[in-house]
């Protein structure tokens, strides 16, 4: 399975807020066909997160809590019996909230007073696009981003690369 990185699909629902982005990347993957929604896609990523990644997450969030951001968990800190049609817009799903959802895309998000980070998950014929989308607030939000954007290059394509089934 070839992760690639590419452009933010054009039209996607996340290329509508890339105007004004201080970061953005897209990483697209081929897939078999099958029926998974982008949400009931995001949610079986989530679930199969690599254990290396969780554990960056825990150490982001210790070290963050001491400048007065937000603990937001692990990625994979989704209840697994929960099913992708009972989620809807504004609910919480691990780290992040729904901001959009549909058959083909769904946009997580979260925001603190550093940055605004929407991730969108999109199928298309045969690939589905993950894509990031960061906005950011103030000179915390630069430092931040400075350590986190070379992290997040290797955790996107990492974790995907475990979800096999996609």
């Amino acid at each position: 399975m070839a992760i690639t990185a590419s452009i933010i699909p054009q039209q996607s629902e996340i290329a509508r807020r890339l105007p004004g982005a201080d970061f953005h990347d897209c990483y697209t993957l081929d897939t078999q066909p099958n029926q998974l929604s982008a949400l009931e896609a995001y949610l079986k990523v989530a679930a199969t997160t690599p254990r290396w990644v969780n554990r960056a997450m825990a150490l982001r969030n210790r070290i963050v809590r001491l400048v007065g951001l937000k603990d937001l968990g692990l990625l994979n800190a989704i209840d697994p019996a929960k099913p992708a049609s009972a989620y809807q817009v504004g609910d919480r799903v691990g780290i992040f909230s729904i901001r959009y959802l549909s058959e083909q895309e769904v946009i997580l998000g979260d925001a603190d007073k550093h940055l605004k980070v929407e991730l969108s998950v999109c199928k298309t014929q045969h690939k589905v696009a993950v894509s990031t989308v960061v906005h950011i607030n103030n000179t915390l939000g630069r430092v931040y981003m400075f350590f986190v954007a070379p992290a997040h290059r290797r955790i996107v394509p990492a974790t995907l690369r475990k979800a096999s089934f996609l």
